[in-house]
């Protein structure tokens, strides 16, 4: 095993003095290297491999062939209305191609899809997924797993979906060896004498972040809308001699509070992030100096994942 530490920014979801603190799972973990051709216990190579992977994923969702099948999917929808205002003779050949086009626009989004399929399942990816479910099943809790690893989906918000096309597997609990990182008779990290191993304690501003992280992002359209409102029925006000139409001006004052509230928020919001941020780069340390560390909440992970 090399001594090299990746730096937190490439977020690697154990390090190999981690793998390493239970001689059973060092021994699991060589055996599963040995099947891959790959050292996971050498955090330049299991760095290496997460980098090209990853590479590879983002080619097969964006290389040509996906913008050969939306522009084709885009031409073959648009063809049948184009016929509509076409000569018959026109329409009919329109619909004649939109047809084959459908048929190739499916046909090029199913390969990439199954391109994608294949390269999150390379053989040293598996073997990676199945290191990271060892080491759970000896006891070691993965403070940050990427998305992409396990094939998950960003949503509009950036947040991963639950849906995963390739999980880490899941094995049956080891109870772990005294002596060991998992064991009794190891102290608890913050009792180390390295100050990089110990794990912070979660603060009221690291909770806060969780629960509102996923709150607001409404206010912005919202206040539009009802600026529109009034606006519309002012027009409809002065157009119509309905003066009742002008009383819609009172949602102005009311977007103005709604900007505000949201303005409150987002600054509320970034405070609490830079707190969020800062235990989690703590715990991300703590980790790569082989401390026990706890699972971050899905609010906490996609701070890693941006």
């Amino acid at each position: 095993m090399t001594g090299t530490t990746p730096t937190p920014a490439e977020q690697l979801p154990l390090e190999g003095t981690a793998l390493a603190s239970d001689p059973r799972l060092l021994t699991a973990v060589r055996a599963i290297g040995t099947r891959h051709g790959l050292d996971y216990t050498d955090d330049s190579a299991v760095t290496a491999l997460l980098t090209e992977r990853r590479g590879a994923l983002r080619s097969a969702e964006r290389g040509p062939l996906v913008w050969l099948g939306a522009l084709a999917l885009v031409i073959a929808l648009l063809l049948p209305f184009a016929a509509s205002t076409a000569s018959t003779q026109a329409a009919r050949a329109s619909l004649a191609a939109s047809g084959p086009l459908l048929v190739i626009a499916v046909a090029a989004l199913v390969r990439v899809r199954d391109r994608w399929k294949q390269e999150l399942r390379h053989p040293a990816l598996a073997g990676y997924r199945e290191v990271l479910g060892t080491a759970r099943a000896h006891g070691l809790a993965l403070a940050y797993a990427p998305g992409w690893l396990e094939g998950r989906r960003k949503d509009s918000a950036g947040s991963w979906s639950e849906k995963a096309v390739a999980p880490i597997p899941s094995y049956e609990s080891v109870e772990p060896q005294a002596g060991t990182a998992g064991g009794e008779a190891v102290p608890p990290a913050e009792d180390s004498s390295d100050p990089a191993a110990q794990v912070p304690a979660k603060s009221q501003a690291v909770t806060a972040y969780e629960t509102i992280a996923d709150q607001g992002g409404w206010h912005d359209e919202t206040g539009c809308l009802l600026v529109l409102a009034a606006g519309g029925g002012a027009v409809w006000g002065a157009t119509s001699d309905t003066p009742a139409g002008y009383a819609t001006l009172v949602l102005v004052p009311v977007a103005i509070l709604v900007w505000l509230l949201g303005r409150r928020q987002g600054l509320e919001k970034e405070r609490l992030r830079a707190e969020a941020l800062s235990y989690v780069r703590a715990v991300r340390s703590a980790q790569a100096a082989g401390a026990r560390v706890p699972e971050l909440s899905p609010a906490l992970r996609k701070l890693l994942d941006d």
